[in-house]
């Protein structure tokens, strides 16, 4: 029946059993060789144990499948099949193992064991409806027996499992090696990048005490606009006409936040004020930006191989990036020793250049820098670290992840120079909390602070030039 995918193998697979074949011992059988559906008892259970029993026989039934399917597919094959040639094939082999064991399922219950089928061989498993849904911005695995999901920034606890430690472990696998990248007790921490770009980590046992860790980081097929933004309360109009002088004159801006906070989002939708006749170089760990424009060269880093060599870092990237004649330089996310070269070429005529940093505030930012240039090995006075990220940073965009869920561009502060030994710094919007509505959403609004930007002048002569109005203070 299965000629065209099936394995050229005269002998029987073991679990395809014929009525006369003998069993094989009970000690040594991983899972039964039939599944046995026993008659449910006479008192009615309570839905939420009918339910239960019900995924646990479905379970059972299709790791018996999935079985077969492995005896049975040639899976050298199944790359140069079709989709529709695949869930044919699956449908074919699922049949006949159904009636070889006198099991007799529903058309919803056939169909959706179809589609897990295909997804454990074409897909990633359990994972694969998540990854699907356009609601789900990241998924959280916690064990195989425990997956959250954010939605709408909120985390949710799904009714989807994997089937033991052993089967979350070789969706893991079938997601580093397909990128080059393997997991395991010596290396038992990975970093890699989904086919659809979503970023993806894993860490393991030991260092993984209750199964392994799994956090996918979903990838936005539709990035966000400046519009969208707007549209969804991020921030306002007039903060995004500040922000398109700032990008279109060039000056130097560092999106600051939290972890999920948004800072990807917010630099991809700044990116879009960027001329397309300019020249961007992005460096990233792990490919994330999406950037419309014509003349873009984009660079990820990569790990060490298991001989521990052939590291490529985002600094070594950042130093090529120099010599490449960029117009300007975007780093996904400056985390070490490459913001020293972060700050020089934000010094030497890269203006224009952007970048995400961890901070909780512009001011903790600054500091953060700092930090960096320190862990960096660079002996400096610090004065002159102030004075250097003084003249290279001009803008510090707060964004943030608010305590319901929503994301808010909460902060624009402007780097002014040097007080003494002190960086100097402005606010010129942020948004101002107001208070909270009994199903705990945050009352507030966007505002002014009533400073004139510090760049006025050099936005009027790039022809960008802002009415007052915009830096009036607003009291909802």
């Amino acid at each position: 029946m299965f000629a065209r995918y099936k394995k050229n193998s005269p002998a029987q697979p073991a679990n395809a059993a014929s009525p006369t074949a003998p069993a094989a011992a009970p000690a040594q059988q991983a899972a039964p060789a039939h599944t046995v559906i026993r008659p449910l008892p006479k008192a009615e259970p309570a839905p939420v144990d009918r339910e239960k029993k019900r995924k646990e026989r479905l379970g059972e039934i299709k790791l018996e499948l999935h079985k077969a399917l492995l005896d049975n597919l040639n899976l050298a094959a199944l790359d140069k099949a079709s989709e529709q040639e695949l869930r044919a094939e699956i449908n074919a082999i699922a049949t006949e193992s159904l009636e070889a064991q006198g099991i007799v399922l529903s058309r919803e219950e056939r169909t959706q064991i179809n589609q897990d089928l295909y997804d454990e061989v074409r897909g990633l498993g359990p994972l694969e409806p998540l990854l699907k849904d356009e609601s789900v911005s990241d998924i959280l695995v916690n064990g195989p027996q425990q997956i959250f999901v954010e939605r709408g920034g909120k985390l949710q606890l799904t009714d989807i499992t994997f089937k033991d430690e052993r089967h979350l472990l070789r969706i893991i696998d079938k997601i580093v090696s397909a990128v080059g990248r393997r997991v395991d007790e010596s290396n038992p921490y990975v970093d890699a990048r989904l086919e659809d770009g979503s970023r993806f980590n894993a860490m393991v046992p030991p260092v993984a005490v209750d199964g392994s860790l799994v956090s996918i980081r979903k990838f936005k097929k539709d990035k966000l606009a400046i519009d969208d933004l707007v549209r969804y309360g991020a921030f306002t109009e007039e903060m995004a006409a500040y922000l398109q002088a700032a990008v279109a004159t060039r000056l130097n801006i560092i999106v600051s936040g939290g972890t999920g906070s948004g800072k990807t989002t917010t630099l991809n939708a700044l990116s879009s004020f960027i001329a397309n006749a300019e020249r961007i170089l992005t460096i990233e760990d792990t490919a994330e930006l999406q950037l419309q424009q014509t003349h873009v060269g984009r660079m990820e880093s990569r790990p060490a191989n298991v001989e521990g060599r052939g590291a490529v870092t985002q600094r070594d990237c950042l130093r090529n990036a120099l010599r490449m004649r960029p117009d300007r330089i975007i780093v996904g996310e400056t985390r070490g020793e490459e913001v020293i070269d972060m700050l020089q070429a934000m010094n030497t005529g890269h203006d224009g250049s952007m970048t995400t940093i961890h901070a909780n505030s512009a001011r903790d930012a600054a500091s953060r820098l700092e930090n960096m240039v320190a862990m960096a090995g660079i002996e400096m006075p610090i004065k002159a670290v102030r004075a250097q990220i003084a003249s290279a940073v001009n803008i510090i965009v707060q964004a943030s992840r608010l305590q319901d869920g929503s994301r808010r561009m909460v902060s624009i502060t402007e780097i002014t120079g040097m007080e003494g030994e002190v960086i100097s710094m402005q606010e010129i919007f942020r948004f101002q909390r107001t208070g909270l509505t009994p199903d705990n959403k945050i009352i507030g609004h966007f505002t002014a602070s009533g400073v004139r930007s510090h760049f006025s002048e050099r936005f009027r002569l790039w022809g960008y030039d802002l009415p007052a109005s915009i830096f009036e203070p607003f009291n909802g």
